[in-house]
């Protein structure tokens, strides 16, 4: 039987698939009653984030009316949206950013008062004294309607946890705020703060203050650590995570000094992109963290005698551990194989799920499980380096399937197509757990490389820094290194590499693109940084000065941001590219997509564009998710000359060649 080529494998993961009862899962929270809380981002809802509640006995409800969306616009990013005690849920609604109170069986309360600009006051990362009759939460105020990152302001507040109130200011000065968290007797008050120009992986300090007296005390911080996510412990002492010996580890605070607690050459912190993060547990008197190692997750625990053990359970990513009950934590976490789902695991391993991933119904040849890939780099002064990535070989039913190659293959003589996939961020990373949106590509007949570029979380705080001053560097040099790798082992074709990244990694896609020695032939830039000097003037306050940092001090360093962007060397771009946008972007606005596509239309490089209306700063709307991949796809075909898989239905993509708007066919004449 004769292979389909590479590329044009028909497949079970149609984008109907992918977004087909999609959901994402945010956040899970005991409620403390028996059952648990979580969120669901539902693509078919229009991306909006339901709440469910799991009751002790099983049974499953709604909590959100029709539209309501549980969602908090905090540092653009948001997190920390909604909170839980004692059965009762606290939430932040998307359409108007007010704070909402929802008691069991009852009706949604507002509690913020109405804002002088719309969405000028906005909610998150919030907590509840034990009596439950008053909470604390960071409010990111906003004066008028499209105010400039200069006059945003974000503190601490104090609120009735029960009725309407006007909100009683605790903490500000601070540019940035967040985990204010209460101690179990509520005397005590626990922040992360930063000031520009540091991000929360850079510089951050953790405070407490005696609320009666009001007198504060620094417990760790400060300039080269990174501190976060505070957690009082019943007997009056705090766990918090720190960078301080290199890696994201565990602490604790007595009230006079700090200890360590679970100290590893791996990191148990994450990026703080979003509020809320929790990645370690107190159960008893044992320790729970989640721990990530070359780029791989873990649960370990940590007895009382400080003897760590970790888990034999399947998981590879996972987020939002916290305690429940005795003997437990809960979690979102998922693998190679999975799906994340929602799950309970007891100390000694024992996993039960509470909501468990989509029965996706796929043959397992199928799916594709990533490689760990270390492979050489340069630094910017040309020595040698270390970089890592996860290797997806292609996979697949329409695949011929060989005894001695764990991949499928396609025709004699032939090697697949290259996708290089660059995280955002650039301070994130490449996370081993099963993604229909990655598995589309390796399904049919692609092999994608997730690069964990310098820069990347997972690997500890000095390679996270290899990033400073050399974004657009050390990112695309470990892009452009993980191609030639694999096609120099000859595991892809090195004449049809495509390199597709969003946000940040579109910006590295797009600098990858601009370099003389690309060795890509076709990309995606999903909305990606053109024009770095316009980033730095125009983008929200929680990124307004994370430039400093990546390129250099603006405006001083402009002549770096001119030569680092990727609009000032359009005259190296000549590889074809589809560029996807939403128009509600305010962290990258539409006009960089905008400025690099008019100046491809100009050069006569092949372009296409999409602008999706009503998103933001990624897709969530079923259709616009659907309609992105299957443009990329046939966009891909078209460039490298292989035929769509029969079936589908996917509508072409018009790429623009010149001045003129008019389309290439893929014959090269005009359609």
């Amino acid at each position: 039987m004769s292979a389909h080529p590479y590329g044009s494998w028909p497949t079970p993961i149609t984008s109907e698939l992918v977004v087909a009862a999609a959901v994402r899962l945010d956040d899970v929270r005991p409620d403390g009653r028996g059952g648990v809380v979580w969120g669901e981002g539902r693509a078919a809802e229009g991306g909006r984030t339901q709440l469910v509640h799991r009751s002790a006995d099983g049974r499953m409800t709604e909590l959100l009316g029709e539209g309501a969306n549980a969602r908090t616009a905090v540092h653009e990013y948001g997190g920390g949206a909604w909170w839980v005690h004692e059965g009762v849920v606290w939430y932040v609604d998307w359409a108007d950013q007010r704070l909402r109170r929802l008691d069991p069986a009852g009706e949604p309360v507002v509690l913020t008062p109405e804002p002088e600009a719309p969405r000028g006051d906005r909610y998150a990362d919030g907590d509840v004294a034990p009596d439950g009759t008053w909470l604390v939460c960071v409010r990111e105020h906003h004066p008028r309607e499209g105010a400039p990152a200069t006059e945003v302001v974000n503190e601490v507040v104090r609120l009735d946890a029960r009725a309407p109130s006007v909100p009683e200011l605790l903490v500000t000065g601070p540019d940035f705020v967040a985990a204010p968290r209460l101690s179990p007797d509520a005397t005590r008050l626990a922040w992360v703060s930063w000031d520009h120009p540091s991000m929360p992986w850079d510089d951050t300090v953790l405070t407490v203050r005696d609320l009666a007296t009001g007198a504060d005390t620094v417990v760790a911080g400060g300039p080269g650590e990174s501190v976060g996510e505070p957690v009082w412990q019943a007997g009056g002492s705090l766990h918090f995570l720190s960078d301080r010996t290199g890696w994201w580890n565990l602490y604790r605070w007595d009230g006079s000094a700090v200890t360590p607690l679970v100290v590893m050459d791996a990191e148990i912190g994450l990026p703080a992109w979003q509020l809320a993060g929790a990645r370690h547990a107190t159960v008893g008197d044992r320790v729970v963290v989640a721990r990530s190692s070359q780029g791989f997750d873990a649960l370990a625990v940590r007895d009382a005698d400080g003897t760590v053990t970790e888990l034999d359970t399947p998981f590879t990513a996972i987020r939002s551990v916290r305690a429940d009950g005795p003997d437990a934590v809960v979690c979102i976490a998922g693998s190679p194989t999975a799906e994340p789902g929602v799950h309970r695991v007891t100390l000694d391993g024992t996993v039960t799920t509470l909501r468990p991933p989509r029965d996706l119904g796929l043959d397992p040849a199928t799916i594709s499980v990533p490689e760990p890939l270390t492979f050489g780099s340069t630094d910017p002064a040309g020595a040698p380096r270390e970089a890592h990535a996860l290797y997806y070989p292609p996979a697949g039913v329409g695949a011929q399937r060989s005894s001695t190659r764990e991949a499928g293959e396609g025709p004699a003589g032939e090697r697949p197509p290259l996708l290089v996939v660059i995280h955002g961020g650039p301070t994130g990373s490449a996370t081993p757990v099963l993604s229909l949106g990655l598995q589309y590509w390796t399904s049919r007949g692609f092999g994608v490389v997730d690069v964990d570029h310098g820069g990347s979380t997972g690997y500890g705080r000095a390679y996270r820094e290899q990033l400073k001053g050399a974004w657009g560097i050390v990112d695309v040099a470990d892009c452009l290194a993980a191609a030639r790798a694999l096609a120099d082992a000859g595991r892809v074709d090195p004449a049809r590499l495509a390199i597709r990244g969003g946000s940040a990694g579109g910006f590295t896609t797009l600098a990858a693109l601009a370099r003389e020695d690309t060795p890509f032939s076709a990309g995606a830039d999903h909305f990606g940084v053109a024009d770095l000097e316009a980033l730095a003037q125009e983008t929200h306050k929680f990124e307004s000065r994370y430039l400093d940092g990546l390129v250099g001090p603006y405006p001083q360093a402009r002549d770096v941001y001119v030569e680092r962007s990727p609009i000032t060397h359009v005259d190296r771009l000549a590889t074809p590219l589809i560029v996807l946008q939403g128009d509600e972007d305010t962290i990258v606005p539409p006009n960089q997509s905008e400025m690099i596509v008019d100046a491809l239309r100009r050069r006569g490089v092949p372009v296409a564009y999409l602008l999706f209306p009503g998103e933001q700063h990624g897709f969530r709307r079923a259709e616009n998710v659907r309609r992105a991949l299957d443009a990329e796809l046939a966009f891909y075909a078209r460039m490298f000359g292989f035929a769509l898989p029969p079936g589908e239905d996917i509508a072409p993509v018009e790429v623009a060649v010149g001045g003129s708007g008019q389309a290439r066919s893929p014959s090269g004449g005009c359609a």
